[in-house]
C-alpha cells in the first residue's frame, strides 16, 4: 500500500511512478481528494485556506499532469474526472464554508482550461466534472453528523450516499469513444438548496 499526501508534488509524481512500475500505464484518472475547514473569511486561518488550495486545486493540477503525461506516454485515449460539487457553481449562505467554493470553481474552470487544451491537441483524453450537492462523506465534522438534522437528512434522502456518486463516475466512463459528458450534477430530489 502506497500513502500519498496530495498536498505534496514529491508524493503524487512517487505515486504515479509506482503506479507506472507496478500497474502499468493509467487509463483512468479520479481526481476525489479534498477537504474543507469551518473558518469564515472574515477571521478565518490563513493556513486552513491555504491547505484548501493545495488539496483541492494544486494536489488537482499535479495529479492531472501526472496522469495526462503518462496516456501520452503510452498513446492512452484515458479519462480523467475531477470530482468538483455544486458549490463549484453557485455559493450557498453556508456559515463557514469559507473558501471551499472559490476552490471548487476553480476547478470548474480548471475541468474546461483542460477540455480546451487537449481539444487544441486533436486529443482523445476525455475530463469530466462531476458536481454533487451533499453527500455522506468524512468532509463532512463528525459533530454536524451527531445531530437530529444530519440524521433526518440522510434518513429523507437529501444527504447522497457516496454509492450515488460513484454511479455518475461509472455513466462518464462508460460512454463511447467520440462521447464526453463534460459536466455531471448529482443532487438529491429533495434537496432544498
Amino acid at each position: 500500500m502506497l500513502n500519498v499526501d496530495v498536498s505534496k508534488e514529491d508524493d503524487i509524481v512517487r505515486a504515479f511512478a509506482w503506479i507506472k512500475d507496478n500497474l502499468g500505464p493509467v487509463h483512468i484518472l479520479v481526481n476525489n481528494a479534498g477537504i474543507a475547514c469551518g473558518k469564515r473569511l472574515l477571521d478565518g486561518d490563513s493556513e486552513a485556506w491555504r491547505n484548501i488550495f493545495q488539496v483541492n486545486v494544486l494536489g488537482l493540477c499535479i495529479a492531472t499532469r501526472e496522469a495526462i503525461k503518462d496516456m501520452k506516454a503510452h498513446n492512452i485515449n484515458g479519462h480523467i474526472i475531477h470530482i468538483n460539487s455544486i458549490l463549484g457553481h453557485q455559493v450557498f449562505n453556508f456559515p463557514g464554508i469559507s473558501v471551499y467554493p472559490g476552490s471548487k470553481f476553480a476547478v470548474t474552470a480548471l475541468a474546461e482550461v483542460l477540455r480546451l487544451e487537449l481539444n487544441s491537441e486533436k486529443s482523445k483524453i476525455k475530463i469530466t466534472s462531476i458536481s454533487p450537492g451533499l453527500v455522506e462523506t468524512d468532509i463532512i465534522p463528525p459533530q454536524m453528523k451527531e445531530t437530529e438534522n444530519y440524521k433526518n437528512m440522510i434518513k429523507e434522502k437529501i444527504i447522497l450516499p457516496p454509492e450515488d456518486i460513484a454511479d455518475g463516475v461509472i455513466y462518464a466512463l462508460s460512454t463511447p469513444p467520440h462521447v464526453q459528458i463534460q459536466e455531471l450534477t448529482i443532487r438529491p430530489v429533495t434537496e432544498f438548496y
